[in-house]
């Protein structure tokens, strides 16, 4: 495993927590100070810009691997949320416990295909305005994040970053079909919790906002289409085009949608740059301040005497809720191929490549840091009225939901 040329001390860790614990306490003592993406941006660059002066004098050439990697991330967001905004999904079904179970399974499946970005920015717009007459709704959009943003987005490696940088290491692209079972039971198991959830508070509704969603009922028709083939050509770049191509041609796609698409159809899927924006200024923070966490991992990850399959899934996943999924990854990878263990795949055993790509696709439910689109969904929902969980409170759906599920998932596959 290659070697940061520069080490800092651990204290240097110290600007990543803080930003992390920012993100989960400013939102609750200050909530009108974190409104704004100035301010969130202003955050970011206190905490992150003495990380960066120090590997400026000692490590340049992190800085501009750090760089490149937050662009090509942003890029591939970015992209994936101007042309999905230009896809209009109009509809109001009856939001049902079957409908909505129904919206997360095909969301869950989609991801896979289009990415977890373009899945869930396609698809929580409609999720939101068939349940808008639900007074209950918060429940769904996290489960939503789990399923759509994250979980399902593990059978190819368009799914997810952290797979798409494996198959840039030499993971076959078919890989990742091995993971189907696991991705099969996760899901099952969250959509057999979820359908129980919603069921229970379904009955719990006022009979007035019941009797509202029956009689407003619109079927779902499509406007837009023309970018769904944008959105072909934003998977066929991240497969096939290397840096900086497929950057340029994401860029140039988006730029296309962007202006083809009728006004109309942004206004009635309430387009707003806010929400990417938002993911930009906070994880430009996180991947800032994370350079001494992910540099310090490397050189003493073996510390961590980590040599077992349900071991690597879990060093991979807790570490993927709080760093950036895609590094992690990578960092196990190299990790477990320095071990020395049977050549398999990419110089690793089929058991350990499985472990830490499921973790870290998995495990970046976990907060809302953990993976992009998390974000970007909380934003959408809150922008429509629906008052979503604070960092904490929804760690907290997390820890009740998920960790159980994923004990679970380890006891079946590892």
């Amino acid at each position: 495993m290659e070697q940061p040329a520069f080490l800092p001390s651990t204290l240097w860790v110290l600007p990543f927590a803080a930003l992390l614990l920012g993100i989960a306490v400013i939102p609750l003592a200050a909530p009108h100070f974190w409104e704004s993406n100035a301010r969130k941006l202003v955050v970011s660059a206190v905490l992150g810009v003495p990380v960066l002066m120090l590997y400026a004098v000692h490590a340049p050439f992190a800085i501009a691997h750090t760089a490149a990697d937050y662009l090509s991330f942003m890029v591939l967001l970015g992209s994936l949320f101007v042309i999905s905004g230009g896809v209009l999904i109009e509809g109001d079904l009856v939001a049902t416990p079957t409908v909505n179970t129904a919206f997360l399974a095909g969301g869950a499946l989609l991801a896979s295909f289009i990415g977890t970005t373009g899945a869930s920015m396609l698809l929580i717009r409609p999720l939101l305005e068939t349940n808008s007459e639900r007074r209950s709704a918060v429940h769904t959009v996290v489960f939503f994040i789990f399923l759509v943003s994250n979980i399902g987005g593990c059978l190819t490696p368009l799914g997810d970053p952290p797979l798409f940088l494996g198959y840039l290491q030499g993971v076959p692209f078919t890989w990742t079909f091995r993971l189907a079972p696991a991705w099969l039971f996760t899901s099952g198991v969250l959509l057999g919790i979820y359908f129980v959830w919603d069921t229970v508070m379904h009955q719990s509704e006022p009979a007035p906002w019941v009797r509202a969603d029956r009689t407003h009922v619109v079927p779902l028709s499509l406007r837009g289409a023309e970018n769904l083939v944008l959105l072909g050509g934003i998977v066929a770049a991240a497969a096939f085009l290397g840096s900086p191509w497929r950057e340029a041609t994401m860029v140039a796609l988006t730029i296309i949608s962007f202006r083809r698409t009728p006004k109309a159809v942004h206004a009635a899927n309430r387009f707003s740059f806010h929400p990417i924006v938002e993911v930009a200024v906070i994880f430009l923070g996180i991947f800032a301040t994370m350079i001494p966490a992910l540099d310090l991992l490397r050189v003493r990850g073996a510390e961590l005497r980590i040599h077992e399959p349900w071991q690597f899934f879990w060093a991979t996943g807790v570490l993927s809720s709080f760093l950036d999924n895609a590094p992690t990854y990578l960092t196990f990878l190299a990790l477990a191929q320095g071990r020395g263990l049977a050549p398999e795949v990419v110089q690793v055993p089929h058991a350990i490549l499985a472990a830490i790509s499921l973790g870290a696709v998995f495990m970046g439910a976990n907060s809302y840091i953990g993976n992009g689109p998390n974000f970007m969904v909380r934003s959408i929902a809150e922008g429509r009225g629906v008052r979503m969980p604070s960092f904490g409170g929804y760690m907290l759906y997390s820890g009740c939901v998920l960790l159980p599920v994923f004990s679970l998932v380890t006891w079946v596959f590892f």
